[in-house]
């Protein structure tokens, strides 16, 4: 493999970077505009918001078939064609307000984003190594949350000075992803990792605390991108100019946070990162649950989003247990852990919003405070053999 910090603009590093970056350009301006669109355009409740939300996590669950793919495929080109059907699906988004027509374009919308993310999960921890991990994490999260910035202002200028259709901005933030997509296909060589990875599902039993961190981690996000949004649309009467302003306000701070989150997990370990992202989600889901200004929502919001980038601990954590040749593999599998309980979770607190808003929240706070026990299992120097500090699978290399 060519060295991945070498000189030059076509490298791992560079690839990986302006593909993180096409990324927002659909899902930012999807997700800026979603809640209004549905509402204005579609006449959805919580209910009908639920339901697209776990349709959005099913090629999430699905997300292990790409090792299958892989026997066809490269990594590195499954990943642009997923970019590329990411682009599509946002672009098509705006033509088709009714429940059914927006039910179809988000699947489409969520395939590309899904198998995207998997294979960007999986090439991060292959070309990158073990020491420079978080750091290159958390550079992904920056680049992406810098064109989130340039989207969600376009979204807001559009639709505040061009005053554009919703099915426009869909065009546009869809166009520029997939055009970024063939672009990366033409200007860049194919990269191989520098071990072959295993092209079957591969499961073991030491790595079962990745396996539940994952697990929590898809249900604890579902909560805050379906209802904390929704909240802030519903109960407090938040406009499209209103919710893009939290994004990239959000998208700012983890410009600049994410590579210094990455530092910090270089330097004080997983375990830290993890415990201090879980305590702080419990306070913001009970804050989430009794809030009654619109100005502290909003504040809730931004500190909500600010924990996502401690997520990476979580990956961070995986590569340094596990063998290499299980990364794609492994990246597949925990994905659909992941997104078992996000096909759940948004349509069963979908019904129980309709009835009882601030339960969905403090459901959401004991699901953190579930995932902070599990993060205390984490060992301050994880590795092959060490994986947790309690339980079945500790210090088991060799496995059926």
């Amino acid at each position: 493999m060519r060295n991945f910090f070498a000189s030059g603009w076509r490298r791992p590093e560079t690839l990986l970077l302006v593909m993180a970056g096409a990324v927002p350009l659909s899902f930012a301006t999807w997700n800026a505009l979603l809640n209004n669109f549905v509402i204005e355009r579609a006449g959805f409740t919580g209910a009908e918001i639920g339901i697209l939300q776990s349709l959005r996590e099913v090629p999430g669950f699905m997300a292990f078939t790409a090792v299958f793919i892989l026997i066809f495929l490269r990594e590195q080109t499954l990943a642009l064609v997923a970019l590329l059907l990411l682009g599509i699906g946002t672009a098509m988004t705006g033509w088709f307000p009714s429940v059914i027509g927006l039910y179809c374009t988000t699947v489409l919308m969520s395939i590309g984003y899904h198998y995207f993310a998997t294979m960007e999960n999986s090439l991060v921890l292959q070309w990158t190594p073990i020491e420079k991990t978080p750091e290159m994490l958390g550079r992904v999260i920056a680049v992406g949350s810098a064109t989130s910035i340039v989207t969600f202002a376009m979204v807001w200028l559009v639709f505040d000075f061009a005053a554009l259709d919703f099915r426009w901005v869909y065009m546009i933030g869809g166009g520029v992803t997939a055009l970024a997509a063939l672009v990366c296909w033409i200007a860049y060589p194919r990269f191989s990792g520098a071990v072959e990875q295993h092209r079957h599902l591969v499961i073991r039993k030491r790595y079962w605390l990745f396996y539940l961190l994952s697990f929590m981690g898809g249900a604890r996000r579902q909560i805050f991108i379906v209802f904390a949004g929704f909240l802030m649309v519903e109960k407090f009467g938040f406009e499209v100019i209103d919710i893009t302003l939290l994004f990239l306000l959000n998208a700012a701070i983890n410009m600049w946070l994410a590579p210094r989150v990455g530092r910090f997990v270089a330097r004080w370990g997983e375990r830290r990162a993890l415990i201090l992202e879980y305590i702080g989600l419990i306070g913001v889901f009970v804050g989430y649950a009794f809030v009654e200004n619109a100005a502290i929502a909003g504040a809730l919001y931004v500190i909500d989003h600010l924990f996502f980038a401690l997520a990476l601990a979580i990956n961070s954590y995986f590569q340094k247990i596990a063998d290499p040749a299980d990364i794609a593999s492994t990246a597949g599998v925990s994905f659909s852990i992941d997104h078992t309980a996000a096909v759940i979770v948004p349509v069963v607190l979908g019904f129980l919003w309709l009835t009882s808003p601030a339960m969905v929240f403090l459901i959401g706070g004991a699901m953190a405070a579930f995932s902070l026990l599990l993060a205390c299992n984490v060992p301050q120097h994880p590795k092959p053999g060490n994986e947790t500090l309690f339980g079945f699978g500790r210090k088991q290399l060799v496995e059926n």
